[in-house]
């Protein structure tokens, strides 16, 4: 074999050898399933877009135009305790607690709402450039989605962007994030139009993991077809898990069974 083409041998196998590694460090990201702990009762007039828990509440942002609220419920009975409505043509989206303050920000109109987390009155607003879906946090940082594959950490001062990850499984790039929380150290995003969670690395982005939640509400106990999988709450002080979606009657709480068992 010619010298020239033995390094184009050794080239093409270094290559395979390289796409094959990326394959199976793919392949060997857990898709794990799930068991239901209990329910809790949940409007279906909620077009959840914002999910967490607090002090034994849940806190929900709602969207459509002329239904967006802010709701602060009681878990165990569904009762509303207090509701902020966004007046105006706001579509409401994520939302999440930073020291006495609640934030909500919206879809396409570029303002972030921060209300008082005790009264919910208004307090100030911040504005952004693109669209607005989901809403975490970290203890420094808030954590936004766009729909696109792209988390922005932001600073809770400013709202303006500090930083960036692109998540990705392998090499691809996972789109479509919704309503987010950050569960343990990771940030948990629920995926529009899909019934599976992503786990996913704070630091680079990288998936750690799928929760498929397929069958968690059958399909005719769904509205119509946007009434998807969209939010989940952590309560970390019982390491309970909590998930809803848009006009769901239910939020479950889960416990994360690894896959094989």
């Amino acid at each position: 074999m010619k010298p020239y083409l033995s390094r184009c041998f050794s080239l093409c196998n270094f290559v395979l050898i390289v796409a094959l590694a990326a394959c199976d460090a793919a392949a060997a990201v857990p898709v794990d399933g799930y068991k239901v702990v209990a329910t809790y009762p949940h409007s279906a007039d909620s077009y959840t877009e914002g999910f967490f828990y607090r002090d034994g509440m849940f806190y929900e942002g709602t969207g459509l135009e002329g239904h967006s609220a802010v709701l602060v419920i009681e878990p165990q009975t569904g009762k509303v305790l207090q509701r902020r409505d966004l007046t105006g043509p706001y579509f409401g989206e994520g939302i999440i607690d930073w020291g006495p303050n609640l934030y909500e920000w919206t879809w396409q109109s570029h303002i972030c709402f921060v209300f008082d987390r005790f009264s919910l009155r208004p307090v100030k607003q911040f504005t952004y450039a693109g669209e607005g879906w989901g809403m975490t946090r970290t203890a420094y940082e808030i954590v936004t989605s766009d729909g696109t594959a792209t988390l922005r950490f932001r600073n809770p001062e400013t709202f303006q962007e500090v930083r960036h990850i692109d998540v990705h499984d392998g090499v691809v790039p996972v789109t479509q994030l919704n309503e987010l929380e950050f569960v343990k150290g990771e940030i948990y995003a629920n995926v529009w139009h899909s019934d599976r969670i992503v786990r996913i690395s704070p630091r680079d982005g990288k998936v750690l993991g799928w929760i498929d939640l397929a069958g968690l509400l059958p399909q005719d106990e769904r509205m119509n077809n946007e009434s998807v999988l969209n939010g989940i709450a952590y309560d970390a002080q019982h390491d309970r898990l909590f998930v809803t979606g848009k006009q769901w009657p239910k939020v479950f709480e889960i416990k994360v069974v690894p896959h094989g068992r």
